[in-house]
Formats: C-alpha cells, sequence, structure tokens
C-alpha cells in the first residue's frame, strides 16, 4: 500500500502520518510506503515502512507530475491556502486551491489504476441562501474565495470519480479544534487559539462575541475520519462523492464553559475581547448547524463534547508533553 499525503507539513498531515504510522495497514494492506510532501519539507514520523519527506509545490504541474513518478494506491489531499489568506490574495488562493487540486487529480488520473483519493473540502462550501440547518444535498453557495474554490474542487472530484479515473471522497471538514501549534491565516485560526494559547499560559483574543456558534470537530476525530474515508467502498457515497462531515455545535461560551470544566477558571481569564471586522465579516457568513445523516449512515464519527476536546489537546498536543 502506497501513499502520499499533500500538506503533509500541516498539523492534521502529521497527525494523519502519525496515525498511519501507528495503524501500519490500510485497505486491509500492509502499508509499504508513505509520502509527506509540502511546500518546506515535513518531519518524518517513525514508522515501521518507508516515509519520505518532500518539498513540492502542487500548483506546478511538474512538480506534482514528478510527485507521481510511481503510483500511490491512496492519496490524502490537505494541501490548501487557508481561508484568510485565500481571502487576501484571491490568484495566490485559486492558484494553489483549484490548480494546484486540478494538476493533482490530472496526475492521479495519468496513474490509470483508479487510486482512491480522499479530499479535505469545508463547510465553507455552504452559505448565501441556505437554510439556517444545512442538510445534505443542500446547493453549495460559497461566500468567501476558499469555499468557491473548494467547491470547484469538489466537482472535479465528483466527475473523475463518475468517469471511473479515481475513487475520490470528498470530506466538508468542520472547523477543527483545538489545533495544536501556532495561529495562522485561517479566519476561524482564533477557533483554537483562544483555548489552545490559554491552556499553555498565554493570552489570546477573540474577534466574535461569545454567542457564536462554531461546528466543530476535535483532530482526534478528524483524523480518524480521513481514515475511514479512505477505508469504505467508494460507491457507498452514491451518486456524489461530497460529504458534510459529523460535527457538533456550540457558542464559543459554551465552547469556554467546557474548558473551564476540564482545566479550570484560569485559561478563560487569559482570553480577551477585541472584535475585529475582517474575521467577523469571513466567519459570520459560515453555516453554524448541520444535519449530516448521510456521514452519519456512512460510518464517520461525530464528537461527543467540548470537554473531549480540551482532555485530548492536554494529552496529545499540549507543548509540555509534545515528543521533542
Amino acid at each position: 500500500m502506497r501513499i502520499l499525503i499533500t500538506g503533509g507539513g500541516g498539523f492534521l498531515g502529521q497527525q494523519l502520518a502519525r496515525a498511519l504510522s501507528a495503524q501500519g495497514t490500510l485497505r486491509g494492506r500492509d502499508i509499504s510506503r508513505l509520502v509527506l510532501t509540502d511546500v518546506a519539507v515535513p518531519t518524518r514520523p517513525e514508522a515501521p515502512f518507508a516515509v519520505e519527506a518532500l518539498a513540492s509545490d502542487i500548483s506546478d504541474p511538474v512538480a506534482v507530475n514528478a510527485l507521481f513518478a510511481d503510483p500511490f494506491d491512496v492519496i490524502f489531499h490537505l494541501a490548501a491556502v487557508v481561508s484568510g489568506a485565500a481571502e487576501a490574495d484571491f490568484d495566490l488562493g485559486l492558484r494553489v486551491n483549484l490548480m494546484g487540486t486540478l494538476n493533482l487529480l490530472q496526475a492521479a488520473r495519468a496513474q490509470g489504476t483508479g487510486p482512491v483519493v480522499v479530499y479535505a473540502s469545508s463547510v465553507a462550501v455552504h452559505g448565501g441562501e441556505a437554510p439556517e440547518v444545512i442538510v445534505d444535498g443542500v446547493e453549495l453557495n460559497p461566500q468567501t474565495s476558499y469555499g468557491a474554490q473548494k467547491a470547484m474542487g469538489e466537482l472535479l472530484l465528483n466527475d473523475m470519480s463518475r468517469k471511473g479515473f479515481l475513487d475520490g471522497r470528498g470530506l466538508r471538514l468542520p472547523t477543527v479544534s483545538i489545533r495544536p501549534g501556532k495561529a495562522n491565516a485561517a479566519a476561524s485560526s482564533f477557533m483554537s487559539s483562544i483555548f489552545r494559547e490559554p491552556l499553555q499560559g498565554e493570552a489570546a483574543n477573540c474577534p466574535v462575541s461569545d454567542d457564536y456558534p462554531i461546528w466543530h470537530t476535535a483532530p482526534r476525530t478528524v483524523t480518524a475520519n480521513l481514515i475511514h474515508a479512505a477505508e469504505i467502498d467508494g460507491e457507498a457515497f452514491g451518486a456524489n462523492r461530497n460529504i458534510n462531515l459529523p460535527g457538533r455545535t456550540d457558542t464559543v461560551a459554551e465552547m469556554i464553559a467546557a474548558l473551564t470544566r476540564g482545566a479550570g477558571s484560569g485559561p478563560a481569564d487569559l482570553i480577551t475581547w477585541d472584535a475585529d471586522p475582517v474575521i467577523e465579516r469571513i466567519v459570520l457568513g459560515w453555516r453554524s448547524h448541520f444535519a449530516a445523516e448521510k456521514g452519519l449512515r456512512l460510518g464517520f464519527a461525530a464528537d461527543e463534547s467540548f470537554e473531549n476536546s480540551v482532555r485530548w489537546f492536554l494529552e496529545d498536543d499540549h507543548r509540555d508533553r509534545r515528543p521533542g
């Protein structure tokens, strides 16, 4: 089993690589080769099989074709320019999120073997004139450049799967919280930083009001769901290979209450409340209530509570507990 992870240097790519290394198998076969690629050389996990870490620009078709000199059985496409950066620089987002995805799918198609492709999309594909609760089958109406680029990637994935060029599975990820590491240019970055930094003794600002609702999932859960997407039969997805992943909805205030239950009152005291109109304009266009029934039917997992996310961050990702 030969696997490629794009965005392999990001937190989710690293989480996935460690999980696959621990598991050792995928789709009933032993993993023989894992390639991680990103704009900078990713960190390689310890694994009982060959792991390669490469720097590559997916917006360059020559670089992508070089990655595919040897074929892959499963491709996890996680690489992207995140929401805030894609909104600020339209051409950059278009080049990486759309053309980079097209380059990758074309290279997978050129293998001629119909590889499994797990595509990390986003709930940002929804918005505008959409119902308050997003159900399966609601039309896509993104209100950001990032969401539009992800929606175009979904259409490519679906059509290439229909044609038999590849075996695609597109997952619309909820906001992942609590992310480890540092804040990035994603508009949703604060949805981790207001918990991550206080849990590590540092102040963090919340740019929205505490009644803002967030559709979210934990890193452990989304990693398990990415692997599950690769394991199940692609035909089970039906005519649309793209689904809303299960998650849960909590307001910022409810998440802070769970933070306090899990870690005491000290971390919440480190949160500041300075509004940011740019962030508000982006995130207030996102939908926060979903009925992800198809995902649940397909066996994808949903989080039971945000308290679990706090506990898992302390166990897995707190800087005092991470290896190295």
